[in-house]
């Protein structure tokens, strides 16, 4: 009997939680990703989701400050 499968790696994920998408930018609040990017997020090769993670910090200046509560 073969041994049983190693259960599969848990996918890593920027999200924190805050699921408000800001309809000037098309941005989360929480995470600054896309509404396609969340909703494929688990089928992306992991190579994709480490370009788009890398990416975020820099989306943050296309929403409004006062929209992230800044102001």
């Amino acid at each position: 009997m073969p041994a049983p499968a190693a259960p599969p790696r848990p996918i890593t994920t920027p999200c924190v939680k805050v699921c408000i998408v800001d309809g000037e930018s098309g941005l989360c609040l929480g995470c600054y990703r896309t509404l396609p990017e969340i909703a494929k997020w688990s089928g992306l090769a992991e190579a994709d989701r480490v370009s788009i993670t890398q990416a975020l910090p820099a989306r943050r200046s296309r929403i409004r400050p006062e929209k992230l509560g800044l102001v």
